[in-house]
């Protein structure tokens, strides 16, 4: 007589995924007998507060409030992250693994969400999602990320609380999220991982208290809050506030008295302040207090801190200054020079920035300009005359920082970043092709090379030029050229 023998085998990798599940199971129904006090009125409110990323949205709305470039470019990235997790958790993650939701027979009524889910339960979208916005906003602002992690990780944990989802879901949800705002990273670098912009260092004066610093502040730049935190800073700077209409001869009468000329306000004071720091030989302290504050973002000041710092260390660089001339106007520009449509579109939001401030009348300005019924600028480049919707300098060659040219890694490379739109038809389909493209290729529609120096001829009388965010007009011969480490600027340094 023989006994049956029972020869089924349960495979390895079936035996794993079982325990996996059991132990996901249990640590739910862990989750649900457990009582933490004041979590069952805030955790279900925190949970819907999450719902299709309103929490996060109106984070970054906080942050890009604020005046502060560090807190809004986090701003960017976390909705970003957030943007590209959403998109593969709903695309990928949930329609590869249709696992049901959790049967909420052991989850107290009070905890339960008024309305519940109807998407499958793996991943955890709104799990990814805080995760991704949170550790975006940490890879470029560590304060603000240790702000948004807690809150982040309630949100996570409050999934399983209210029964919405198992242990599993949320923690692949939370890899998914944080996964994205790496990603993101990898197409868009942070400030850390970018080359110092500003070469060579120069010798300049440290100024430990901020004696013999004078500092001129456009009053329009509304940064009274970043002056007073640098007076408090460096004491014994002397700080000087003064109107638009007064700004030249406040920093005439700065350099004639300072060891080291400061200036607080956008890109155009800016450029005001180097051109009198150029001719009296002075070192020059940038406070960015505008709009877009683009040389001192690639110089790397962006507040109080870094600058105070810089000062203190005696921590400088050599910079190139870009200059231009047309018969009896010259000048100096920091960023851009450029003729054709974007001096127009200067104009344009200079008129609108009073009513609707600076981002919306960029805006505005831009769709006026481009819609305008306008001819092409003429104008005759190595010979021979052609028509040009825009023809832009940069003072540095402006790399990629994702689909646009967004910054300059090396400030004193001795090269003018060219690009030429040639004219034709669609000038807005031009200009959008060009900036596309990239600043290395070559077609019918535009150009891009890196040059020492260029000129322009054949400018008609009453050109509008723009540089730096203010505009002049030209007309006949227009040289660029540049100032090879012409200026001394200060910025922190990393010391090693």
């Amino acid at each position: 007589m023989t006994a049956d023998l029972d020869l089924t085998v349960t495979e390895p990798g079936h035996a794993l995924r079982d325990r996996l599940l059991a132990l996901d199971y249990r640590i739910f129904e862990a989750v649900a007998a457990r009582h933490w006090p004041g979590a069952d009125p805030l955790l279900p409110k925190l949970s819907r507060s999450a719902n299709h990323g309103l929490l996060w949205f109106g984070a970054a709305a906080a942050f890009a409030a604020t005046r502060s470039p560090r807190a809004r470019r986090a701003a960017v990235r976390g909705v970003a992250s957030l943007a590209l997790a959403s998109a593969t958790i709903n695309t990928l993650g949930k329609r590869s693994v249709r696992r049901q939701r959790p049967l909420l027979d052991s989850v107290p009524l009070v905890r339960q969400l008024k309305r519940q889910p109807i998407t499958t339960s793996f991943p955890s979208g709104h799990s990814a999602s805080a995760a991704a916005f949170a550790t975006g906003v940490a890879l470029e602002s560590r304060p603000l990320g240790a702000v948004v992690a807690p809150v982040a990780a309630a949100v996570a944990l409050s999934r399983i609380y209210t029964g919405a989802h198992f242990p599993s879901d949320v923690l692949v949800g939370a890899a998914f999220g944080a996964g994205a705002a790496f990603a993101v990273r990898g197409l868009v670098p942070t400030r850390d991982q970018l080359p110092p912009p500003g070469r060579p260092r120069a010798d300049a004066p440290a100024l430990p208290d901020g004696e013999g610093l004078v500092m001129v502040v456009n009053k329009a730049a509304g940064s009274s809050d970043r002056v007073r935190a640098l007076g408090d800073a460096l004491p014994h700077a002397e700080l000087v506030e003064c109107e638009p209409a007064d700004l030249r001869a406040e920093l005439e009468k700065a350099a004639a008295r300072a060891e080291v000329l400061g200036v607080c306000g956008g890109d155009g004071t800016v450029n005001a302040a180097a051109t009198v720091a150029l001719r009296h030989r002075l070192p020059l302290a940038v406070l960015p207090g505008g709009t877009l504050n683009h040389f001192a973002q690639d110089l790397g000041v962006e507040d109080v801190r870094d600058l105070s710092r810089a000062l203190r260390a005696g921590d400088a660089v050599r910079v190139d200054v870009g200059s231009f001339s047309s018969g009896d106007t010259e000048g100096c520009f920091l960023n851009t020079c450029s003729l054709g449509v974007y001096p127009e579109l200067v104009r344009e939001r200079d008129r609108w920035s009073k009513r609707i401030g600076g981002w919306p009348a960029g805006v505005v300005a831009t769709l006026r300009v481009l819609r305008a019924d306008r001819h092409p600028l003429r104008a005759e480049l190595s010979g021979e005359e052609r028509p040009l919707w825009l023809l832009f300098a940069g003072n540095g060659m402006y790399h990629r920082m994702g689909p646009v040219p967004a910054r300059r890694y090396d400030l004193a490379d001795g090269r003018l970043d060219v690009r030429v739109v040639h004219g034709g038809r669609f000038p807005a389909v031009r200009l959008f092709a060009a900036a596309v493209a990239g600043p290395l290729t070559r077609s019918p529609v535009h150009a891009a090379v890196q040059v020492g120096a260029l000129r322009v001829d054949g400018v008609e009388p009453g050109t509008p030029l723009a540089y730096d965010g203010e505009v002049t007009t030209v007309d006949g011969e227009v040289t660029l050229r540049k100032l090879p480490e012409a200026l001394t600027v200060y910025r922190p340094l990393r010391h090693h």
